[in-house]
C-alpha cells in the first residue's frame, strides 16, 4: 500500500469565512488521493520571542501544534493575501517560530498570493522561505492579482484560467514531493 502524501495548508488571513481559505480547500478538493488539511492555529501563536525558544522546553501549545503539523507534512501550500504591502503578521510571526526548529528546511513549499496586486507579499514570503531554507519550486508560486473577479460571492472559483494554474501548481508542488 502506497503512503498518501501529506499536504498542510497554511491560510494567512484570519478572517472567518477567507476567500483565501476558499482557495485552499478548493485545492484540496482537486487531490482526492492527497491527505490535505488546513492548520487552524495561526491565531493562537504567541509573539515570537527568541529568549523563549528552547529546543526542549517551548512553554506554548500553538507553537508545538504549528510545528509538529509542519513536521507531519510531506508539503506545505500557503495561501496568503498581502496586508499593507507586506505578510500579514500572523503568518510572518508563525514563519518566525520556526527558524530555530528547522521546520521548514527541504520542505517543498507552494505559495498563492492573492491580492489587489500582491506582488509585495509574494516577492517578501520567497525571501521569508529562502531564509528558512524551504524548497520553492518557482512554477508551485501563483501570484494572483484581483483575485476577487475570479470568485463569486460565495468564494467559489468561477475563473476556468485559475482553475487551471491551481491545477498546475499542486501538481508541481506533488512532483516536487516525489523528487
Amino acid at each position: 500500500m502506497e503512503k498518501r502524501v501529506k499536504i498542510l495548508g497554511i491560510c494567512g488571513s484570519l478572517r472567518e469565512g477567507s476567500a483565501h481559505r476558499a482557495i485552499l480547500e478548493y485545492v484540496a478538493s482537486t487531490v482526492p488521493d492527497v491527505s490535505f488539511s488546513i492548520f487552524e492555529g495561526i491565531a493562537d501563536i504567541p509573539n515570537f520571542n527568541p529568549d523563549l525558544d528552547h529546543p526542549d522546553s517551548i512553554p506554548y501549545e500553538a507553537v508545538e501544534a504549528f510545528r509538529s503539523a509542519l513536521k507531519e507534512a510531506d508539503a506545505v501550500l500557503i495561501c496568503t493575501p498581502e496586508y499593507a504591502y507586506g505578510i500579514p503578521g500572523a503568518l510572518k510571526n508563525a514563519l518566525d517560530w520556526t527558524v530555530s526548529s528547522g521546520s521548514f528546511v527541504d520542505k517543498p513549499v507552494g505559495l498563492i498570493t492573492a491580492s489587489g496586486l500582491g506582488e509585495h507579499s509574494h516577492a517578501s514570503l520567497l525571501l521569508v522561505l529562502q531564509a528558512l531554507t524551504a524548497k520553492v519550486d518557482e512554477q508551485a508560486t501563483l501570484l494572483i492579482p484581483y483575485f476577487k473577479s475570479k470568485m463569486n460571492a460565495e468564494n467559489e472559483i468561477t475563473d476556468s484560467g485559475l482553475q487551471e494554474d491551481l491545477k498546475r501548481l499542486i501538481e508541481v508542488l506533488l512532483n516536487t514531493v516525489a523528487s
